[in-house]
């Protein structure tokens, strides 16, 4: 039976008022595409992390090309990263001709597993791609440790992980490239978009080249063009949208880790046992709590789909967040198989993510668990 309470989204954009009226003045202003407002948003952005070069792009998938690109990873180089994370972090790999590695996750943290990271490392590794999935980091100290050992590049995937922070030091402030993504459900939002923190000038000066079409200008006329670039700019559009959510990130952050430790209270000590479900590491420090996930009991096919179906009937969002990247078909051809990664796969087909966004409220999250429990505490 279809409950009578209106529908529960798994995760929703929340724009002020004075949002959509700067969007409206930039549409008034005649400059529409990359212009003042892109500056403006990087240079919050470039202040937010410490005064690191800052540059924007319109998706947080080229940010990586980008800063392998940079980088210097090309053919017959391998990049390391996890089965456990949107196509796109594997996907970047490919495009610019090296091939991808993976390691296997932490049952626990269900991020890259820095012990298997290390272990899959060969003379042709040039970079890591760690990702922070939720907006958990993984163990930063040990992940640079890696790097400077095997002399690597790190290009953080922290699309998720706006706010999030290390030992008190924001993530993007400190290490190599980190490329969070602006997409419509990340904790921050310009529609579309995102944003890469780079180590110097010349590297910022060099994204700048490969984000529209690797052209530099110079003098009233003069053009050229020295690397292949490709369009990857934001538009004033999507900065105006930045620039109004960004003034929102701390209470953005404060809020999603209050309604975080609410789910903990509801849920209760004994739901695991009770349940045979696995509730997510409970970290209010470091983690911007962007999503809120939880793996199933493994009650063999169709687990997850039953379960999101029913939560469906109670009009409870939920989504998954995600399929073991190396199953797909475009990967199998490349290789790899099942039983490779025996911890994604499995957790990567019983994760499940419950509602977790600015507007929600803890009646929300009561909710949304109530529903949980009903359906897998009999």
């Amino acid at each position: 039976m279809t409950s009578a309470l209106p529908f529960l989204p798994f995760s929703k954009p929340t724009i002020d008022e004075a949002t959509i009226a700067a969007v409206g003045e930039v549409l008034r202003s005649g400059w529409i595409t990359s212009g003042p407002k892109v500056q403006a948003f990087e240079a919050q952005l470039s202040e937010y992390f410490g005064g690191r070069p800052v540059r924007t792009f319109n998706s947080g998938t080229c940010t990586m090309e980008i800063a392998l690109r940079i980088a210097g990873i090309g053919p017959g180089d391998e990049v390391i990263t996890t089965p456990i994370s949107w196509v796109a972090t594997a996907n970047v790999i490919i495009e610019v001709g090296a091939t991808p590695v993976f390691a296997d996750i932490d049952p626990v943290t269900r991020n890259i597993d820095l012990d298997k990271l290390e272990a899959a490392i060969t003379p042709r590794t040039k970079a890591i791609i760690p990702v922070y999935l939720s907006g958990l980091p993984v163990d930063m100290d040990r992940l640079y440790a890696i790097a400077e050992k095997y002399k690597l590049r790190v290009v953080e995937d922290a699309a998720q992980a706006f706010g999030s922070e290390w030992k008190g030091k924001r993530i993007g402030s400190f290490g190599d490239f980190v490329s969070f993504s602006f997409q419509a459900n990340k904790n921050i939002t310009t529609g579309e978009g995102g944003a890469l923190v780079l180590n110097s000038l010349e590297e910022a000066r060099l994204a700048e080249k490969y984000r529209l079409q690797g052209v530099t200008r110079s003098g009233v006329d003069g053009i050229d063009v020295d690397v292949l670039g490709g369009k990857y700019n934001m538009s004033d559009i999507m900065a105006a949208i930045g620039l109004g959510q960004f003034a929102n990130i701390e209470a953005i952050t404060a809020h999603r880790r209050s309604l975080a430790r609410h789910y903990f209270e509801q849920f209760g000590s004994d739901f695991e046992a009770q349940s045979g479900a696995q509730l997510p590491v409970a970290d209010f420090e470091n983690s911007n709590w962007h999503l809120f996930q939880i793996i199933l009991p493994d009650n063999g096919p169709g687990t997850r789909a039953t379960f999101m179906q029913k939560m469906a009937e109670q009009n409870v969002g939920t989504g998954y967040h995600y399929s073991p990247i190396h199953l797909f078909t475009m990967y199998r051809e490349r290789g790899f198989t099942e039983g490779m990664f025996p911890v994604s796969e499995k957790l990567g087909y019983l994760t499940v993510t419950l509602p977790m966004f600015y507007a929600m409220t803890k009646q929300d999250v009561e909710r949304a668990v109530a529903t949980v429990k009903s359906i897998l505490i009999k």
